[in-house]
């Protein structure tokens, strides 16, 4: 496990997506909503409930036994919100899927890390970008 914070900026917001281990996620400043998705069998994904909303001190987990396919955005208009992560794998480097709510089109990707200013010693995204399928 590899806890880090994402800052999100004013209006930012991710595609559909899964994470493919369990995570928690608890929200330090501003506030995130977050709306899950159902996956059917035709790749479509479509909205399952309305968007949650957390606030300073709420916690939402992920599972992908429960449903862990959600979009997440800052809540907050002008700020920036700050929250901080915990997944049951190094999520760095762990296989996870986008899903085109438009074309129902699925895409892997490997989130990794970023940071400009200190090296990251626990970002193995390259490396399991790097191996092919039958080496998976």
């Amino acid at each position: 496990m590899v806890p880090f914070g994402i800052v999100w900026g004013p209006g930012q917001k991710t595609p559909i997506h899964d994470h493919a281990v369990w995570g928690l996620v608890g929200v330090m400043r501003g506030s995130e909503r977050a709306r899950s998705f159902g996956l059917l069998p035709d790749g479509t994904t479509r909205p399952e409930g309305d968007w949650d909303y957390l606030m300073p001190g709420d916690v939402d987990k992920l599972s992908p036994v429960a449903g862990d396919i959600h979009q997440v955005e800052n809540a907050v208009a002008a700020k920036p919100s700050i929250s901080i992560h915990v997944y049951g794998a190094n999520i760095g480097a762990v296989r996870r899927h986008v899903f085109d709510a438009g074309t129902s089109a699925v895409k892997p990707f490997v989130s990794g890390y970023s940071s400009p200013t200190v090296s990251n010693f626990w970002d193995y995204s390259q490396q399991v970008r790097d191996v092919t399928p039958s080496q998976a």
